[in-house]
């Protein structure tokens, strides 16, 4: 299945190829096995996994629609689709779930974490919309035919 938007639209999202999603599932990994049984507290204690939470869970969730016929393109993340998360996840961990009586251990409300989570979401779109734009620049076009120099 080829890239069929066209040269004048961003090039196919990678979903679970994507090089941020894998730099974070990497990241991810590296800080639960090798630096936080070794560092406590600091930032990779404390605010590391939830600065990678946008662009990890994004392209999950992207995937995902997809599979399922919810998303109809392959498009990079548009803004809504970042936005729209952070909403929802700084709500319900930041202030629905510290609140819930029926968790066996309650959770804490933490206004960085929101600030973790929007700061990851900045970085993704402005990283998607370099690395999937600086790539359909690279695509030949009608007025740029592509030659092998």
């Amino acid at each position: 299945m080829g890239n069929d938007l066209g040269p004048h639209l961003a090039p196919r999202f990678r979903y679970l190829r994507d090089p941020l999603f894998l730099a974070c599932l990497i990241g991810y990994f590296v800080n639960r096995l090798l630096i936080r049984p070794h560092v406590h507290g600091g930032f990779f204690h404390n605010s590391f996994n939830d600065l990678i939470c946008i662009p990890f869970w994004i392209p999950i969730m992207l995937w995902a629609m997809r599979r399922l016929r919810l998303r109809r393109h392959d498009e990079p993340p548009t803004w809504i689709e970042i936005v729209l998360p952070v909403a929802i996840w700084s709500f319900v961990f930041e202030v629905w779930l510290p609140r819930a009586s029926w968790l066996p251990k309650p959770t804490v409300g933490d206004p960085a974490d929101i600030l973790a989570y929007a700061s990851g979401a900045l970085v993704s779109m402005v990283f998607w919309d370099w690395w999937y734009g600086r790539k359909r620049r690279q695509e030949p076009t009608a007025a740029q035919p592509f030659t092998a120099d």
